[in-house]
């Protein structure tokens, strides 16, 4: 038996792969982005109406990358 007849033939899509590794930043980000609000409010509570709008707006825009990983896994 020759190596290339006992090799395991892998076939298929590395698209979820890809979409598991583009949704890495955008898990960090979202920590990242909360970790800076809970210390704000931590410092200054009068001030949580405002960033909380500033910390919405980051969340919403780290998780539009996750959902354009999610499109490109399908669309590729």
């Amino acid at each position: 038996m020759t190596l290339a007849q006992t090799a395991i033939d892998i076939s298929g899509s590395l698209n979820v792969i890809g979409y598991g590794l583009s949704a890495i930043g955008p898990g960090i980000g979202v920590g990242i982005v909360f970790a800076a609000f809970i210390n704000g409010v931590a410092r200054q509570p009068e001030a949580r109406g405002q960033l909380q709008g500033i910390a919405f707006i980051g969340f919403a825009l780290s998780e539009a990358l996750a959902i354009l990983g999610l499109v490109m896994a399908f669309a590729l």
